[in-house]
């Protein structure tokens, strides 16, 4: 199980690097729709290839399937997409290791997850260290970096709501499927937002870079990447999966380091060693 962990924190470590680039290419709008697109395409090739093994959704499942794809797409993908425009990938990976702490928050006010000092004091560590990366430009509240942060930030907590809720029907259903189907809806949900938003799409000036970005963000990040998440937590605790979540800041600078040759500053550093240190220190309590 720990390999196929390790694999889907790669593939989303490198979301954050992939996402930066065509981003500054296209509208992340648009990006997004493309990147549905090519999800939804790949779930249903495989729905139609093990259809005599699919389940049947209960009716009363049917209104969850369009929130967690809601959650999903309009919500968690759009935020992310759009706040990495603006932020660097390291900043992005690093709000998403604070989904532990977030998973942990849902599961005391909803779930009736019993709160301990130490997971008390390794909430508001996390927070600190987090609030040290946010502010990193200073209290530049109209600051591109810090929109970029704070949408990333609202990614991370919409992601730590769809584990959450997701792990029920995941259970139920099945992760790759339940997945599939949180696709699909939130492909639906994602059209009237997109029609309302500033919008880019002139395929015929993509190069085939632009599209391999796309095609990547949808099939593997969105396909692979997602199926691999829902799959695993029909295996373990919400909240012990969440916390590999930690070493995508480690994946994602090392990543940009090679490919980009970029270098965290010593105030995301300073940041993330806290905001990690307190994500634990919330899983030990």
């Amino acid at each position: 199980m720990y390999p196929l962990i390790l694999l889907q924190q790669i593939i989303a470590s490198s979301t954050h690097l992939f996402a930066k680039h065509v981003t500054s290419l296209i509208h992340p709008s648009t990006v997004v729709l493309f990147r549905g697109f090519f999800s939804a395409i790949a779930y249903g090739l495989w729905m139609l290839i093990t259809r005599k093994t699919l389940k049947t959704i209960d009716k009363t499942d049917i209104p969850g399937f369009f929130v967690l794809g809601a959650l999903n797409m309009p919500i968690n993908q759009l935020l992310f997409i759009w706040g990495v425009r603006y932020t660097t990938p390291a900043n992005a990976s690093l709000a998403y290791a604070l989904t532990p702490a977030f998973v942990l928050m849902i599961a005391i006010a909803f779930l009736g997850e019993t709160l301990t000092k130490r997971k008390l004091y390794g909430i508001i560590i996390a927070m600190v260290g987090t609030f040290i990366v946010l502010f990193e430009k200073g209290l530049a509240f109209g600051s591109e970096q810090f929109l970029g942060n704070i949408m990333v930030l609202m990614a991370s907590i919409s992601w730590a709501i769809y584990t959450s809720m997701g792990k029920r029907y995941a259970m139920k259903y099945g992760g790759i499927f339940t997945t599939g189907i949180s696709m699909f809806t939130g492909l639906i949900l994602y059209f009237p937002i997109a029609m309302l938003l500033p919008f880019e799409i002139d395929p015929s000036s993509y190069d085939s870079s632009i599209w391999f970005q796309l095609f990547y963000l949808g099939v593997i990040t969105s396909g692979l990447g997602y199926g691999l998440w829902y799959f695993v937590l029909t295996k373990m605790e919400a909240s012990k999966l969440a916390v590999f979540n930690n070493i995508q800041p480690v994946l994602t600078t090392i990543m940009a380091f090679f490919l980009l040759n970029t270098l965290p500053s010593e105030f995301f550093i300073i940041g993330a060693i806290i905001a990690i240190i307190g994500v634990v220190i919330t899983q030990l309590g």
